[in-house]
């Protein structure tokens, strides 16, 4: 289902940011959500989100949390196609931007303000 496209929201857009940074490593969800600023209850949805679309395959670590001194991590992996269709979606989405910018209309001069 890769060619679906997730909402292109301002959270989304920097969890994607982030994975195609290093789109061949791992990351898990408490370093994206520190790369983003932002909290585990935003980035832990888009991630889920994101794997539903088949952008980013997810597995447990293999690790005993006692040995580690810490919970197990859910690593998340941008796959191949969907490196490419984030890419894809951040170039419309800059697009769409730069539509929007040049439509906007240039600030209003304050009553009495001559030029």
């Amino acid at each position: 289902m890769v060619d679906a496209q997730p909402k292109m929201t301002g959270p989304t857009r920097a969890v994607l940011e982030t994975l195609l940074a290093r789109p061949d490593d791992e990351h898990y969800g408490l370093a994206i959500g520190a790369a983003t600023l932002l909290p585990s209850g935003t980035v832990h949805p888009i991630l889920a989100r994101l794997e539903g679309l088949g952008w980013v395959r997810s597995e447990w670590e293999d690790v005993d949390p006692s040995d580690a001194g810490r919970p197990r991590r859910r690593h998340y992996r941008l796959t191949a196609a969907g490196a490419t269709a984030a890419s894809a979606a951040l170039a419309r989405d800059d697009a769409r931007r730069a539509r929007l910018a040049a439509r906007a209309p240039s600030s209003p001069r304050p009553q009495g303000a001559t030029s």
